[in-house]
């Protein structure tokens, strides 16, 4: 232990900025002018960094540069340290939500951002309003990868079923129902036969990425027949209007995906369960106050959301 400390002590961990930069833009002129530095001082910094790595970090190919194999494994590492490092030096002794100018970062779908992250962010404005939500879409690999990911952001809006082990706070319960093409549908009800019949636009549909609803169609002995698979609800209208598909949405959005033209939502014609959205973060954050504020923020915000019993 005394021995990596040692070593760490002697590196500079501004070239933690710099690699950042130079594995993003893969470019040693756009990562100078994003660090608003001399070309020479960021070739000087890269120098540093191959020395260090005893890797060449970029390599030219033709008039371009690609990462190395290890400059790709270090991608991930390096934004998560370098947000990481930032927390630390946000911290404060004492602080007051009205004069803070903190960033939380909160992963999401189109779904949770429309709803609570509206809500949530109504709130901020008025009580901190140098306070910043960076509110960022979720995918199935991150969701997999939650505990390492709850690390370096503030927190994960997500129902019930795709995270465990991790704090959580419940927010608001939600239905599902169905969205149909009105002149394809017609005037009659959605029955399990035309469940069974008709294409499908499901969302995030994979072995450990999928809609509650759309799992319980499968479990009651019906396999939809898919048409489209994406990952955002609030497009799902934009794939279903003009065809004979069906799609599944929450009850919280259907004031939005209404304002498509020639959409129509219909109840199931089974008991769905209804959805319980938490908030989820890494124990890491559980006795930071600024934190703590959030986490309320959030309950608050909840309870101006309309909920199912």
């Amino acid at each position: 232990m005394v021995t990596d400390h040692a070593q760490l002590s002697r590196l500079d961990l501004n070239l933690l900025v710099s690699l950042d930069a130079l594995l993003t833009e893969r470019s040693v002129t756009r990562a100078a002018e994003r660090l608003h530095l001399s070309q020479p001082a960021l070739s000087a910094s890269l120098s540093k960094l191959r020395i260090h790595f005893g890797d060449q970090i970029l390599a030219r190919r033709g008039n371009s540069y690609e990462l190395t194999p290890l400059a790709v494994r270090l991608a991930e590492h390096t934004s998560t340290a370098l947000e990481s490092a930032r927390r630390v030096f946000e911290t404060q002794a004492s602080w007051s939500p009205s004069e803070s100018t903190r960033e939380f970062s909160i992963y999401g779908s189109d779904y949770g951002f429309v709803t609570i992250g509206r809500a949530v962010s109504a709130l901020a404005a008025e009580r901190a309003p140098g306070v910043r939500f960076r509110f960022m879409l979720h995918n199935p690999t991150i969701v997999d990868d939650a505990l390492s990911r709850l690390r370096s952001v503030d927190g994960m809006v997500i129902p019930h079923g795709h995270v465990t082990d991790m704090p959580y706070t419940d927010l608001w319960r939600d239905d599902w129902v169905a969205i149909v093409d009105d002149d394809h549908f017609g005037s009659e009800e959605l029955t399990m036969a035309r469940i069974a019949d008709a294409p499908w636009v499901l969302t995030f549909q994979s072995r450990t990425a999928f809609t509650s609803a759309a799992r319980q169609i499968q479990q009651m002995g019906v396999e939809p027949r898919i048409a489209v698979v994406v990952e955002s609800f609030l497009s799902l209208p934009h794939f279903i209007v003009g065809t004979d598909r069906i799609g599944l949405v929450q009850s919280a959005v259907i004031p939005t995906i209404s304002a498509v033209p020639g959409i129509r939502v219909v109840p199931l014609p089974f008991a769905a369960t209804p959805i319980v959205n938490a908030l989820w973060w890494h124990p890491v954050h559980g006795r930071d106050p600024e934190h703590a504020w959030m986490r309320e923020l959030f309950a608050e915000a909840a309870r101006t959301l309309p909920s199912v019993d």
